[in-house]
């Protein structure tokens, strides 16, 4: 099916909500690739991939709808953004002016691309 720009998802959930699922899961998946240890051990290796795949399937209901450019583009700016402050909150990662503001400009971005993509 080809793309439409800015749909709404053609039922009850539109695009974007599945795309915000899509990045959702994707900063549960980058949380949990260094447990895995190189994925040496099979627990952590098993739930990264099933993270991985729970990340990747609405990623691809959304881009039945938003173009290819537009939803993995805003998948990886809500998994970078997550996985940043998730680290400064659970991790006690620094929080400096570089990053808040790196943060601050992927945000902008994703809002932009949401809000022009039609």
């Amino acid at each position: 099916m080809p793309a439409r720009r800015g749909g709404t998802g053609g039922g009850p959930v539109s695009a974007w909500v599945w795309l915000l699922t899509a990045g959702a899961a994707e900063v549960a998946w980058s949380q949990s690739i260094k447990p895995t240890a190189g994925f040496t051990k099979p627990l952590p290796t098993v739930l990264c991939l099933v993270l991985a795949a729970t990340a990747i399937y609405p990623l691809t209901r959304a881009m039945q709808h938003i173009p290819a450019g537009t939803a993995y583009t805003v998948f990886t700016g809500i998994g970078s953004t997550g996985a940043v402050l998730l680290g400064i909150l659970l991790s006690g990662d620094p929080v400096t002016i570089p990053r808040i503001t790196g943060i601050a400009l992927v945000v902008a971005g994703v809002i932009v691309l949401q809000r022009l993509s039609g």
